[in-house]
């Protein structure tokens, strides 16, 4: 990769050179052409200059600020801007060090990896990303980039350092008009499916950080060329219309996000797996119930007959006994 910029971070009294690189590829992502709908052509974007209706080459297009909402343009060479008494020209000057989850993620913009640009910044660039990532701690600063200062965020990635730029809080929009002037009241039954839901989803997968509609774009433009139809793969219906029960709605998703996974058929297997343990211990304990009453019967006609023999025997004495006395 090339950088696409170069200059120093300033950490107190030291100071790291370093290099930029675009982080991001924004090549790869869909992007099309203007083109006449009647014949293909293509339309294209001319240079033209406004006063004389002529199109311009790129080595005569130069830069000019617009001040307020007149129509004067002030030409700046880059001799004028390389003048500008900042010191975020060539400098980035970390500013403070605050906890990542205090930037609001409306400011992030475009990301850069940050690299040494000569063998002494070595030391001092594994310092500081080794100080933040024991302090957890992101560096906040200023740098002119592009011809324009912002601000921009360090934090430590991987082994490196990575900048991100961010928008000066004026850019952030206020929220008026988007919140609803009547706010809904939830219960906080529905807050715990809700809860539920979020716990049933899992892990991202490789095939959720695919870019399926580019597939599908490419798809029909392959299509096109070889005159055919285009082909897509099945994919299940997304259920469609209003939300009638909430509550309903959160339980469906739970137990649907469960299939999903298969976990529903393992709930099935262990519920019949629960249930035929259930039936053998039932049956076990209903044959040593036999057992024991069978058991206990015999035990009593032992019982009686040992009775019955011993009166038997009472009586065969006595009646000896009377036979000798006569």
């Amino acid at each position: 990769m090339r950088p696409t910029a170069k200059f120093s971070i300033s950490f107190g009294l030291v100071t790291i050179p370093v290099a930029a690189y675009n982080a991001t590829d924004s090549s790869a992502s869909v992007s099309f052409v203007r083109i006449h709908t009647a014949d293909g052509g293509r339309v294209r974007n001319q240079p033209v200059c406004s006063l004389e209706d002529v199109e311009i080459s790129p080595d005569e297009i130069g830069r000019g600020y617009k001040p307020g909402d007149g129509d004067t343009v002030v030409p700046l060479s880059d001799e004028d801007l390389d003048a500008l008494p900042l010191p975020t020209a060539k400098t980035l000057t970390i500013l403070a060090f605050v906890a990542g989850g205090d930037i609001d993620p409306l400011q992030m913009g475009k990301g850069y990896y940050l690299g040494i640009d000569s063998p002494a910044a070595a030391k001092p660039y594994v310092l500081l990303r080794e100080a933040m990532e024991r302090h957890q701690r992101v560096g906040l600063g200023k740098i002119a980039l592009h011809g324009r200062e912002t601000l921009a965020m360090i934090r430590p990635m991987e082994g490196a350092l990575v900048m991100q730029v961010l928008l000066w809080p004026h850019q952030i929009r206020p929220m008026d008009g988007v919140l609803p002037e009547r706010q809904a009241e939830v219960a906080p039954n529905e807050v715990s499916a809700a809860e539920a839901l979020m716990d049933s989803f899992g892990e991202l997968s490789e095939d959720d950080l695919h870019d399926h509609y580019r597939e599908a774009l490419e798809e029909i433009v392959a299509a096109k060329l070889a005159h055919r139809e285009p082909e897509f793969p099945a994919g299940e219906e997304q259920p469609a219309g209003q939300v009638m029960d909430l509550m309903a709605a959160l339980q469906d998703s739970v137990r649907a996000a469960k299939r999903s996974r298969g976990e529903d058929e393992e709930a099935e297997h262990r519920s019949g797996r629960t249930a035929k343990k259930s039936a053998t211990k039932k049956a076990a304990a209903k044959k040593a119930t036999a057992t024991k009453s069978a058991s206990a019967t015999a035990s009593k006609t032992a019982a009686k007959k040992a009775t019955a023999k011993k009166t038997a025997a009472a009586k065969k004495t006595a009646s000896r006994g009377g036979r000798r006395a006569g």
